[in-house]
């Protein structure tokens, strides 16, 4: 029974984890759906996405009493529940706008150069973020506000499920449904996987492709906005340089799902999660940064297109 516990324990911190990763991986994946390249700024963006949090919960913090509160109960779950949704939810703006504004000034101008040229731009993007932050806010790192209180999820037995985590987890199921609702029953949806089969046909029946490709990138930047939040929320230091690892771990699960498949990121993104949290269980503490990168190599050496992915050919 304790060998079970632990397991279901090991699994929950690997979900919680996960789904940190599930979420910035989908703009990857998005992204490269519409436009065939990575976007290495996206890391950069789940960065301002926490940093949007830290600078919005001042604003509300007499209003919703954020820090106040040392446990749910009947009378002010609500409340708590409404405070933090309105930061994730401006944040998730805030950060959807500058998404926008990258790719209009970045990215499309030169959507016809060859891909290298994107990428090279994105890796400098990437650094202006990072130290455009730095120089406004400071490079030391700063404490989140509590937006909820953490504690430890009673009537659990020895399962220890911190309310940040299950916070976590239930805010990722939100979005994924209502990503899986855009994408699948809105005309935008509808447009954004014709894009990403054929932009010439898409543009032909009257598509407004510059539209579709900037909804896209607010789409995925108001997600890794989420991801800030919520991970802010369960370990709550922020500072300039936070969205390196887990960008680069998020594009790993990306890869592992299948780049360009949604259901694939969101599933890269818990696998890599789940083998971190069991790397660390049975005494390898060390490898838990190297193991996304073990995976990087052996999915590109078997099986390049990934879990979900399919090989596609291209026409000459």
């Amino acid at each position: 029974m304790d060998k079970l516990i632990e397991v279901l324990q090991q699994l929950v911190n690997g979900v919680s984890l996960g789904s940190i990763y599930a979420l910035i991986a989908l703009g990857y994946t998005m992204v490269y759906g519409v436009l065939r390249f990575i976007n290495f700024a996206h890391g950069d963006i789940y960065m301002l996405g926490a940093y949007s949090g830290f600078l919005l919960a001042p604003l509300f913090a007499q209003t919703f009493k954020f820090g106040e509160f040392d446990t749910f109960t009947p009378e002010n779950t609500l409340f708590i529940l409404c405070g933090a949704g309105l930061v994730m939810v401006l944040s998730m703006a805030i950060c959807a706008g500058i998404g926008v504004l990258i790719e209009r000034i970045a990215y499309r101008p030169l959507r016809e150069r060859p891909r290298l040229n994107v990428l090279i731009t994105a890796i400098g993007v990437s650094l202006f973020l990072q130290n455009m932050t730095q120089y406004r806010l400071g490079a030391d790192p700063k404490a989140f506000p509590q937006l909820i209180p953490v504690h430890v999820v009673e009537g659990l037995g020895n399962l220890t499920i911190l309310t940040s985590q299950l916070a976590i987890i239930i805010a990722t199921v939100i979005l994924l449904i209502i990503l899986r609702f855009v994408v699948m029953r809105t005309k935008l949806g509808l447009a954004m996987r014709a894009l990403s089969l054929n932009p010439t046909a898409c543009s032909i029946m009257g598509v407004n492709n510059d539209i579709v490709i900037s909804f896209t990138f607010a789409l995925g930047s108001a997600l890794a906005a989420a991801a800030g939040i919520l991970v802010s929320m369960d370990s709550p230091s922020i500072n300039p340089l936070m969205g390196n690892l887990p960008g680069i771990k998020a594009f790993v699960a990306a890869v592992l799902g299948g780049i360009g498949n949604i259901p694939g990121a969101a599933l890269g993104g818990l696998i890599i999660g789940i083998l971190e949290t069991f790397v660390v269980a049975i005494g390898f503490p060390q490898w838990r940064d190297g193991i996304a990168f073990a995976v990087l190599i052996v999915i590109l050496l078997f099986k390049p297109t990934g879990i979900l992915g399919r090989v596609e050919r291209e026409k000459v």
